[in-house]
């Protein structure tokens, strides 16, 4: 399997995640990519919306068909191989923020969002959907997100064009997710670590439907789970439980 080897490009579209969805159900191979210039519903985690301007930002979702176990850990291994690339390719490192985001100084420059369709415990596929700030200026985001996101162009302070950064994501991609197939958790989580922008021994604040945790950041168990101490004992979270996570 070979991402990036087959890919449907569009200069427009509602979601790449639901367009990549229907390909998949319908039989496309693992690998294939669905990339659109501009998407006019494009959506993040927990529902929320993604701000998608046309030509500004990269937009894609990719169809995987995993033979193992360790969903959780999908959402990592990409984060992983986007930051890499974008080191690779630009010259920034961007920090990852738990579980789904990329930042820089603090602001939004990507994320990424994993939707997955099961058959009671066997997994018939996943969608990795990737939207990262490329060539937006400061006043291409829309007021209400303005201060807190950033793109490539504006850390750069030059134009950065989609072509220049899909092959080296490619191979980045392709490389962390045979960890996954390998069983090879440790690596995956420990390179988190180290893009991590929540250090250890933080005191964080974890929002699930039902309450707010207070704690001390602990790092991340085998299986991609959030480990939090909480007065002398072990909390661990999963991204779905998860509405918001901050620092304290």
């Amino acid at each position: 399997m070979e991402i990036g080897a087959t890919i449907h490009s569009f200069s427009s579209c509602s979601s790449t995640n639901d367009l990549a969805r229907e390909m998949a159900e319908k039989g496309e191979p693992e690998g294939t990519v669905v990339l659109c210039a501009e998407q006019t519903a494009g959506r993040g985690t927990k529902g929320r919306a993604w701000f998608s301007a046309a030509g500004k930002g990269l937009y894609l979702s990719i169809i995987l068909r995993p033979g193992s176990p360790g969903l959780a850990l999908i959402p990592l291994l990409a984060g992983v191989a986007v930051a890499e690339a974008v080191l690779e390719s630009c010259g920034v490192r961007p920090g990852l923020k738990w579980p789904n985001d990329l930042v820089w100084e603090g602001k939004k420059l990507g994320g990424i969002l994993s939707e997955s369709s099961l058959t009671g415990e066997r997994v018939n596929f996943v969608i990795l959907g990737i939207g990262l700030n490329l060539d937006h200026e400061a006043g291409d985001f829309p007021s209400e997100i303005k201060d807190v996101a950033i793109s490539l162009r504006m850390i750069l302070g030059r134009p950065v064009a989609v072509d220049s950064f899909l092959p080296q994501l490619w191979r980045d991609l392709g490389r962390w997710y045979a960890h996954l197939g390998r069983r090879d958790s440790r690596e995956i989580i420990e390179t988190f670590g180290r893009y991590s922008c929540i250090p250890l021994g933080a005191a964080i604040v974890v929002r699930t439907a039902s309450s707010d945790v207070q704690g001390v950041y602990a790092g991340l168990n085998e299986r991609g789970g959030l480990v939090l101490e909480v007065e002398g004992r072990k909390a661990t979270f999963y991204a779905a439980e998860i509405i918001a996570l901050a620092r304290r």
